[in-house]
């Protein structure tokens, strides 16, 4: 495991480190798209065969760029790439970088870069929009420019054993030039209604019944994987105080209460 100390700003932990062991237990509800199922697969394959791209001069795919909704899998992708390859997941802690001193914001993103340069990790930085937004029409553009010239300088040198992935909402807000930099992108939508169906299939792995994990499925139909799991959590806390199994009606109260207005 990598015991480097994290680099801090302010007395605070720039990130928060997950073992690889612990990647595996949050990754477990990995559902992805056939294309972005493809992207890691291969991503995947490609290091185990890196002294083989080494030998032949081709540099490693080590930058990917997620971007989708909220609550679509970008963040448990990050944990699953990590136990995959059994590296520790380094997770940026964002307001902790963005400083409101003149250059100091530039200067935390250089010391996070450096840390997941020398010490092999999957480094995640999500909202990933708050570092790399467009230099043109905002009002501090300036400090913004030396934040985006200085986190572009880094993704130029990101050469190393590790492997980085940024996660956004907002990708059309990213600086063109920041997009450039990726050499993977993978988009996330909202879950179709066979994901939405594995997805819960996985939430309630104790029910062996198709029927019911098809009526759970189509009750949580048009929600992200995200709320599915929130709501997952109300009806269990209910079937708990109820003292019974899950019920449909635990589902429907939960999305009810969760979702509110917003069904």
């Amino acid at each position: 495991m990598n015991t480097a100390k994290l680099p801090m700003s302010k007395d605070v932990d720039m990130a928060v480190m997950y073992t690889a062991e612990a990647c595996k237990t949050k990754s477990q509800k990995l559902v992805l798209s056939e294309i972005n199922r493809n992207i890691i697969d291969e991503v995947l394959e490609i290091y185990e065969l890196k002294a083989s791209f080494a030998e032949q001069g081709v540099p490693m795919p080590n930058k990917i760029l997620m971007y989708g909704p909220p609550g679509t899998g970008k963040t448990i992708t990050a944990f699953y790439l990590a136990h995959m390859l059994g590296l520790p997941l380094i997770l940026v802690r964002l307001d902790t970088i963005i400083g409101s001193y003149l250059g100091e914001t530039a200067g935390n993103v250089r010391k996070i870069f450096d840390y997941a340069i020398q010490n092999p990790c999957v480094f995640f930085l999500d909202e990933f929009d708050a570092i790399a937004r467009n230099r043109s029409g905002r009002r501090d553009v300036q400090e913004m420019s030396r934040v985006v010239n200085t986190l572009l300088q880094c993704l130029d040198e990101f050469q190393s054993e590790s492997i980085l992935l940024a996660a956004t909402n907002l990708d059309e807000e990213l600086d063109t030039a920041v997009w450039r930099r990726f050499d993977t992108k993978m988009k996330y939508d909202p879950p179709t209604d066979s994901e939405r169906r594995i997805y819960t299939q996985k939430l309630f792995d104790n029910y062996e019944k198709n029927q019911l994990i098809d009526d759970i499925a189509s009750v949580l139909a048009s929600c992200s994987f995200a709320e599915m799991e929130q709501i997952f959590m109300k009806a269990k806390r209910k079937s708990i105080l109820r003292k019974t199994d899950i019920t449909l009606q635990h589902i429907e109260e939960a999305k009810e209460e969760y979702m509110g207005d917003r069904k």
